[in-house]
């Protein structure tokens, strides 16, 4: 299983990002979940300085844009 988590506090970016992996991940469909991290402890413990962020299975992936459903289904496969 796949974890997914969209850094942010909550803001219309992150609500599309959230939005464009759930997209992708039902488009691909592969068992994953994700997850919305809005703590900024929690944020910064992935050294995270702009949001929002998507992190795949514990790693960084993009900082301080809004890839598209396409873009993070390359990032899964």
């Amino acid at each position: 299983m796949r974890h997914i988590q969209i850094l942010g506090p909550g803001c219309p970016k992150c609500k599309t990002l959230t939005a464009n992996a759930e997209a992708a991940v039902k488009a691909l469909g592969i068992d994953a979940t994700v997850e919305k991290v809005e703590r900024l402890a929690d944020i910064m413990k992935f050294g995270v300085m702009m949001t929002p962020a998507l992190v795949v299975d514990g790693q960084v992936k993009v900082v301080g844009k809004v890839p598209s459903p396409n873009e993070i289904k390359a990032l899964l496969a």
